[in-house]
């Protein structure tokens, strides 16, 4: 060896003059030690632990244990376990286990400064020797930082790290759905563990476009505002935008329950919200029976950073599992503005350099990398989807921020809620100006397509008229026509929380409105006329109203049928 190194010689009992003699001959042959440090160690029953260049060679009874634990923990069955497990021990053959470990030099809010460890990677989880798990997030030449999964009091200067050779991951598998968890995949809802079926990495490139295909099969919300202007398709992602309280979380709610009985797996990832009002939402969508194809990831605001930053990339893994099986998948970030802030919190302690409203410079690439995961997949990969609806919280409604910016780029399109809006009474409070599917058409049924018709553009043109109008004194016939018209459309946006409309009655909705059936009925009257035009088509009429709901073809005579029921219909 170029250069003299140290051995170190942990044991209870101190070795006789031939045994050192003994020991510094192999040192010194095969690893380039010359000397030989002595310490003593009451923990250790039995065996020894040397240690030679931040490399522990452990030969003690624990060890050995420790391998044999590692080697059960492997058997890919867990129903016949007892044959595996005579032969694992069978076959088990103890060595003095290799490990790298580092030595920690500072410790500050969560954040690990460590030297020793050369070959760790990024993303490699550390245990130190209070038992708290990292990860590592920063390497350097002369030391990396590790993100602690735990209160950083049971790790000081001083400390041991050592390797584990395994990238960050999650826990994943059917047991999942229905359940609460944390950011680790450990269950936080009471009803005991969940059985694993895999471990996957938590960060994975995306799929590539030959790995996919178009998005071209609606994933309806329920909220006639978008599915009629702004449709969502399976595999698409799409921008919930606003001010804090103008209902964004209401609209990732409501689209989880209109999934109900359409074999689609739901993931509400939580990020740094209140634990009261995550647990308002499972009890919310528990009485509505969701929880059943609902999973729950919650990183409350009490949580370390670290777990609220890997949160969203762990319920992505969940939903990837369910995808590659060639399954359905919606999945809600709420909110990546908060988890931007937890990255910057973290960023800013490993010291690296602030940017732009002091977030370091790859904030881009912290939700890219994300939101590039949600795909339709192709047809030989199981024709899977992960849909994302990612929300993120604006201020005084200014889109043109810097994290509101990188997110409308990566994502297929915008539903922006304005507060003004929601004041008024009109909820969703959606904005159909700013708001925009890139998608289109594409992740739309057909007779939708054909039932939306104009709405957009008669909207567009009732704000503008609106606007201009609002301090005129006298209004000619046609201008206060048009406006009772616009109204009228405006009346029917207005929606419940927690009810999503089917999409018959969706379609009946928009037929009589755009046919100008409302307009001169009073606006507290027309909730009243549309129900009972529900209840007729849906009793004199079911097989049209079943047909809509399943293919959602379009048909010439449901629309003759649908104004005919609209006529004769009174209130």
């Amino acid at each position: 060896m170029a250069r003299n190194k140290t051995a170190t010689l942990y044991s209870a009992k101190e070795p006789t003059e031939e045994q050192y003699k003994r020991i510094k001959q192999v040192l010194r042959e095969k690893m380039g030690a010359k000397e030989l440090i002595f310490v003593y160690d009451e923990k250790i029953t039995s065996g020894f632990k040397l240690e030679v260049d931040n490399k522990l060679y452990d030969w003690t009874v624990e060890g050995r244990l420790h391998q044999l634990t590692s080697k059960l923990n492997a058997l890919e069955s867990k129903k016949s376990v007892i044959p595996l497990m005579r032969k694992a021990i069978g076959d088990f053959k103890p060595l003095a286990v290799s490990e790298e470990i580092g030595t920690v030099i500072s410790v500050r809010d969560g954040i690990a400064f460590i030297t020793g460890l050369e070959s760790a990677e990024y993303d490699e989880i550390l245990v130190f020797d209070s038992g708290v798990k990292g990860i590592v997030q920063d390497l350097k030449e002369d030391r990396l930082g590790c993100i602690l999964f735990d209160s950083d009091r049971f790790v000081s200067a001083g400390s041991k790290a050592v390797r584990t050779g395994q990238i960050a991951g999650m826990p994943v598998g059917e047991g999942f759905i229905g359940r609460v968890i944390d950011s680790l995949g450990n269950p936080v809802d009471g009803l005991g563990d969940i059985e694993e079926e895999d471990y996957l990495p938590i960060e994975k490139r995306a799929p590539g476009i030959i790995d996919r295909q178009p998005v071209n099969t609606p994933l309806e919300t329920g909220i006639l505002a978008i599915d009629s202007m702004f449709p969502i398709g399976r595999g698409q992602r799409e921008l919930i935008i606003g001010d804090r309280q103008t209902g964004k979380t209401a609209i990732a709610v409501d689209t989880i329950l209109n999934q109900k009985g359409k074999d689609v797996i739901c993931i509400y990832v939580s990020i740094c919200q209140k634990a009261s009002s995550t647990a308002a939402l499972v009890n919310k969508l528990k009485s509505c029976g969701a929880m059943e194809y609902t999973i729950v990831v919650c990183a409350p605001a009490s949580d370390p950073a670290p777990l609220e930053f890997i949160a969203p990339y762990a319920g992505c893994t969940l939903g990837e599992y369910f995808m590659l099986q060639g399954r359905d998948v919606l999945i809600i970030y709420d909110d990546l503005s908060k988890h931007a802030v937890s990255y910057r919190t973290i960023s800013l302690l490993l010291g690296r350099t602030p940017g732009r409203e002091a977030y370091p410079g790859d904030i881009f690439y912290l939700h890219s990398r994300l939101l590039e995961r949600s795909a339709h997949l192709s047809d030989e990969l199981g024709g899977g989807s992960l849909t994302a609806l990612p929300i993120v919280e604006t201020l005084a409604g200014d889109v043109s921020a810097y994290i509101p910016t990188n997110v409308i780029s990566i994502t297929d399109g915008q539903i922006f809620l304005e507060s003004e809006l929601f004041l008024s009474g009109q909820r969703p409070a959606v904005n159909v100006g700013i708001s925009v599917s890139r998608i289109g058409g594409d992740a739309q049924s057909q007779i939708m397509k054909k039932a939306s018709g104009t709405m957009r553009l008669d909207l567009a043109q009732y704000r503008e008229m609106a606007a201009f109008t609002q301090f005129a004194g006298d209004l000619d016939e046609d201008s206060r026509s048009k406006l009772n018209y616009g109204r009228s459309l405006m009346n029917i946006l207005r929606q419940k929380q927690y009810s999503p409309i089917p999409r018959h009655r969706q379609v009946i909705t928009l037929m009589t409105a755009l046919a100008h059936k409302l307009q001169d009925i009073p606006e507290e009257k027309a909730g009243e006329y549309l129900e009972k035009i529900f209840e007729r088509a849906e009793k004199e009429y079911a097989p049209m109203c079943e047909d809509i709901d399943k293919f959602g073809y379009f048909n010439p005579d449901y629309r003759e049928t649908i104004l005919s029921l609209a006529d004769s219909t009174v209130i």
